[in-house]
């Protein structure tokens, strides 16, 4: 996917979702598959509601879901005891940007108890917050969240090779020999790794900064790839991810959700 102009979101807060029966200004008679709805509602990729739907934890009016069942907008469908809202329509997503700190894990569970950024985002509730894409334990920047999980999905997922940019520290400078291999193809335990894009710059003294570009998600791959040429990475931000750039006014540990234009902009450049 190639986005010519980033989105540059605004500070405007879009309605929190009420809980209720599925909402929607489609025709009561419009049916659409039930893990593709169950995915858009934000409760995980469609492989993850099959497979929910497959072991009996999804009902559609009180009678246990189906893979391949379908449900419409005058369906009552529930997780357990909870009524799923489902989206219909022209109904959009509400999107999150949030600036993260080192320190924070991108989960909602940890057994060392480290502070979570799913603390920090606004609370909803007949659907979750979906991750666009991690970052690690010790790494800042720009973290996107969503209520769609289609969304998510069309953004992470590498057939759509969508664009990581980072900014990069070393404790020293590259080789030009360094610089060809990380462009050229660097060998990593899961494969082999490359940055689409590596520019110097610049930086003073022995800490020395460079931006980089790279369409894959693996874990850690910045710092490992950093790691695999010899040289060590003493910080990491993510500052672009996809059409969506890490905004100036952000600061650390702080959220922003997109107004209405926005998501659907960033809709139309996914599509």
């Amino acid at each position: 996917m190639k986005v010519s102009r980033p989105i540059r979101p605004i500070k405007k807060k879009i309605p929190a979702a009420t809980t209720s029966r599925a909402s929607s200004s489609a025709p009561p008679g419009v049916t659409h598959k039930l893990h593709k709805l169950l995915a858009q509602a934000g409760l995980g990729s469609r492989r993850e509601m099959e497979e929910l739907i497959a072991t009996g934890q999804v009902t559609i009016n009180g009678k246990a879901a189906e893979v391949g069942s379908r449900a419409g907008p005058e369906d009552v469908v529930r997780m357990g005891r909870r009524i799923i809202q489902l989206k219909f329509g022209d109904r959009l997503p509400r999107v999150i940007l949030y600036h993260k700190t080192e320190g924070e894990i991108v989960s909602r569970d940890d057994p060392q108890g480290r502070p979570s950024v799913f603390d920090k985002l606004p609370q909803l509730q007949s659907s979750k917050w979906v991750a666009i894409g991690r970052l690690d334990f010790n790494t800042s920047g720009l973290l996107i969240f969503t209520t769609d999980g289609e969304l998510a999905n069309r953004l992470m997922h590498p057939r759509f090779e969508v664009e990581r940019e980072y900014a990069v520290r070393i404790m020293g400078r590259l080789t030009p020999e360094q610089m060809t291999q990380l462009t050229s193809g660097i060998e990593l335990e899961d494969g082999l790794a490359r940055f689409d894009l590596l520019s110097d710059q610049g930086g003073e003294g022995s800490n020395h900064w460079y931006r980089v570009i790279l369409k894959e998600g693996k874990n850690r791959e910045v710092r490992r790839m950093f790691s695999a040429a010899g040289q060590m990475v003493s910080r990491l931000t993510r500052v672009r991810f996809g059409p969506i750039n890490l905004p100036p006014r952000l600061t650390r540990g702080k959220s922003m959700e997109l107004d209405e234009a926005e998501v659907k902009r960033l809709l139309e450049l996914v599509a």
